[in-house]
């Protein structure tokens, strides 16, 4: 009984409204002048994340200008990592959940390698991993290239929070202790 009585309301309302609304004429448009037309908003550019985010950061080849010696010590950490942590991380205190050793291959390979495991790292959410880069005693007169391209890599990359080259039985200046985001 309910349901016909709102029934009978609900065309009575939209009846009364079409009575209403009978002999009305919509608006012509008015041309806006040419100076006044707001320029149409451009679409910001989201920010990657996850997996998306760390191709991102590896898409480009690494940067020049960040030479490193074949036994110098590399450390990186972003704003707001304490001084504790890092502490923590230097000592190898900081269980290793995953490693990848790139030794022997070339940068282009190298550069794929890494992008996969970071990604798969951040997949599985790990916070630790340790990068086996070597120091490039076989580089000759170039450096070490995989140990400069890694330490421009990762510095790129946001999901690296920090890292630091390994204690020496872990590699030294040829491996890398690396924090990834949470």
């Amino acid at each position: 009984m309910r349901k016909r009585q709102e029934k009978r309301d609900a065309g009575d309302e939209a009846q009364v409204f079409r009575n209403s609304m009978q002999g009305v004429k919509p608006l012509k448009e008015i041309a806006v002048p040419p100076g006044l037309v707001k320029p149409k908003p451009r679409p910001r550019q989201r920010k990657p994340r996850g997996t998306d985010a760390i191709l991102s950061a590896l898409d480009a080849p690494p940067m020049s200008d960040v030479a490193t010696l074949p036994d110098e010590h590399l450390s990186f950490r972003r704003p707001g990592i304490q001084d504790q942590v890092m502490k923590r991380l230097r000592r190898g205190l900081i269980p290793v959940q995953a490693q990848i050793d790139l030794h022997g291959v070339t940068q282009q390979s190298a550069w794929e390698m890494l992008r996969e495991f970071l990604a798969d790292c951040r997949d599985r959410q790990w916070r630790c991993i340790r990068i086996i880069h070597g120091k490039g005693y076989r580089s000759g007169a170039r450096g070490p290239v995989l140990k400069t391209a890694v330490n421009s890599w990762l510095r790129r990359n946001h999901d690296v929070v920090a890292f630091t080259s390994a204690r020496a039985i872990d590699g030294g200046a040829g491996a890398l202790y690396v924090l990834l985001r949470a």
